[in-house]
């Protein structure tokens, strides 16, 4: 129940964070579709290429697909004073994405009796990759990269659940809402990794 509650709440975030940024980039409907379809499904997809299960399992996921399609087409045909209060929330939709998939990530690598270092990192890329896939192809620097505490809250996923820290289904919506609340103080507050530019 847990694992399909995570999966249809990441999928739909990440779905309407993709078509945020594909309508403030001015994407037509086909360029909407793609990059919210690659914004949900492309952190499961790098996922399961890192960790050796066939990247064609991605496809059978047709419910989630039939429910992303249809989030995208309500929220592309939208009223714009709607749509203008949506982009508001655009962060707030990439946090739940990212807690949704990472702690699904961690779940599926550790199901799978892979390390903890395996763990985290399944939890750190099936919680950024989505949003990385976005970001390229939207011509944007990639969020997690250079933008406050990103990818770092994913690892707590990893970490939680590889250390078996959290293991019931009350454990999972507190690291949910953990990470949630994380991201979006990283955010309010600007928080930043150390970090350091060469000058020329």
């Amino acid at each position: 129940m847990a694992w399909d509650i995570l999966n249809i709440i990441g999928t739909v975030a990440f779905a309407l964070s993709g078509v945020i940024v594909a309508m403030e980039e001015d994407y037509d409907l086909m360029g909407v579709y793609i990059l919210g379809l690659v914004t949900a499904f492309g952190g499961g997809a790098i996922r399961n290429l890192l960790i050796g299960v066939p990247v064609s399992a991605l496809w059978e996921q047709g419910s989630l697909f039939t429910i992303a399609i249809i989030v995208m087409t309500i929220a592309f045909f939208i009223p714009v004073l709607w749509v203008n209060h949506w982009i508001k929330w655009g962060m707030f939709f990439d946090a739940l994405g990212l807690a949704a998939f990472a702690i699904q990530g961690a779940m599926y690598a550790a199901n799978m009796g892979h390390p903890l270092s395996a763990i985290v990192v399944a939890a750190a890329l099936t919680g950024t990759g989505g949003g990385m896939i976005r970001d390229v192809l939207a011509g944007r620097k990639p969020l997690f990269l250079q933008k406050e505490i990103y990818i770092a809250w994913t690892m707590l996923a990893g970490f939680g659940i590889g250390l078996h820290i959290v293991k019931e289904t009350a454990g999972l919506i507190l690291l949910f809402i953990l990470i949630v609340t994380l991201r979006m103080l990283s955010v309010s507050f600007q928080w930043k990794l150390p970090h350091r530019k060469l000058q020329n």
